[in-house]
């Protein structure tokens, strides 16, 4: 049996990541609210994170995992490291002595304990000494009604907030500015809300280059005349391809070797690669990451549904996110760069074309909807297990990216 694990991402006010939270279930079934949470932690923590570890999982930044009342009772928390979680409390749980009591063992062993969804009441007031971080909703609280409730937590200087559910960039401002300390959602990968704005001189060049690398047949001597001309982005792709990351045979020295050394596809992937980080440069860590995790999942799970799209799944996973990363819909984007007819219908708004289901079914596992997953999956004759399989090799080859 397996147990299914997604992860999203906590980020600070430098929206830098600093931690996870691990989003659970038991089976595509159990994304209905009848699932049991307490069997549904039990099982994450048995079968998954005393076997592997939370680190591959996390990168090695803390993992927020959901504790129900029956959870905390029977001391589930225990069975993990305390320098590793943080405990969450769910709003289901009811704010008795029996509870405050295995909270304050909990506390006393070096676990930090979290409020999720929180919505005050007197009765939690106790349970503020304990609690490292509190969360709130902003989808059940708005911060139009939060403020109160703000001044009055903001007093008790060890307990930090978080606003989950952020979902637009003027979301997060204001959060920060009404002195929230962490934030969760997918603000991170949708364009700020501004007036289109030109492109900056290198950014342009990086999306000439864009360009260029997508035309057919690839022009060599054109694309090593970009890298000549820009001293970063040479050492870059030197760098990425004297790496290990990729096998080869002898060290590259120079661009036209790496190009004609890498084939027509695998330079196409590379260099899209590294132009999407550098026009991220400015943006959340996280964003790049996800876009790089989505390529490979993409490029995975297309080898095994139709593998001859698979080189271009990798490009149609890395471009789902240059939206965020232009500031710029996908629709202005895909009329301005030369894309293949596959990559720019997968990328086009609710495709039905095979990689466009794709692009959906890892956007679904994201976001930890394991039913809804499971369908579009099928549509491709996929499986849970295979998307997970696929999901952990992604975030095992970005790691590996992410060092270089």
């Amino acid at each position: 049996m397996n147990v299914y694990t997604a992860r999203q991402a906590i980020f600070n006010r430098k929206s830098h990541v600093v931690a996870y939270e691990l989003l659970f279930r038991d089976s595509a079934e159990n994304f209905f609210p009848k699932v049991d949470p307490h069997e549904a932690t039990s099982k994450l923590i048995m079968r998954t994170h005393l076997n592997d570890g939370l680190m591959p999982i996390t990168c090695g930044k803390p993992a927020l995992i959901n504790f129900c009342q029956e959870s905390l009772l029977q001391e589930l928390p225990l069975l993990l490291p305390n320098k590793q979680v943080m405990v969450e409390i769910l709003e289901t749980v009811e704010p008795s002595d029996e509870v405050f009591n295995a909270c304050r063992k909990l506390y006393h062993k070096g676990y930090h304990l979290a409020l999720d969804d929180f919505i005050y009441k007197p009765e939690w007031t106790r349970f503020f000494n304990l609690c490292r971080m509190i969360k709130i909703d902003l989808m059940e609280t708005p911060l139009s009604k939060v403020a109160p409730l703000i001044a009055t937590l903001k007093k008790r200087k060890k307990v930090k907030l978080l606003a989950e559910k952020v979902e637009t960039q003027e979301e997060f401002e204001q959060a920060k500015e009404m002195g929230f300390n962490f934030f969760q959602g997918y603000f991170f990968c949708k364009p700020e809300m501004q007036e289109k704005k030109d492109v900056e001189g290198n950014q342009l060049v990086l999306i000439e280059l864009y360009q260029e690398v997508m035309r057919k047949p690839l022009n060599v001597k054109a694309l090593t005349g970009y890298f000549e001309h820009d001293v970063g982005l040479s050492y870059k792709l030197l760098r990425f391809i004297n790496s290990g990351i990729i096998p080869i045979s002898q060290e590259i020295c120079s661009i036209k070797q790496a190009l004609v050394y890498l084939g027509e596809e695998k330079t196409r992937k590379f260099i899209a690669l590294i132009t999407t980080a550098m026009l991220a440069d400015k943006k959340p860590k996280e964003l790049v990451r996800t876009a790089i995790i989505r390529a490979k999942f993409c490029e995975l799970a297309a080898g095994r549904a139709f593998a001859a799209l698979a080189d271009e799944a990798f490009l149609v996973g890395l471009f789902s996110l240059l939206d965020a990363i232009l500031d710029q819909s996908m629709e202005s984007i895909l009329e301005s760069l030369a894309l293949s007819d596959d990559i720019a219908d997968a990328l086009a708004e609710d495709s039905d074309t095979p990689l466009g289901i794709l692009i959906a079914t890892i956007r679904l596992y994201e976001a930890g909807e394991w039913y809804r997953t499971e369908n579009e999956a099928k549509k491709i004759g996929l499986n849970y297990k295979q998307l997970s399989k696929y999901y952990q090799e992604a975030i095992l080859w970005a790691d590996a990216y992410d060092r270089i």
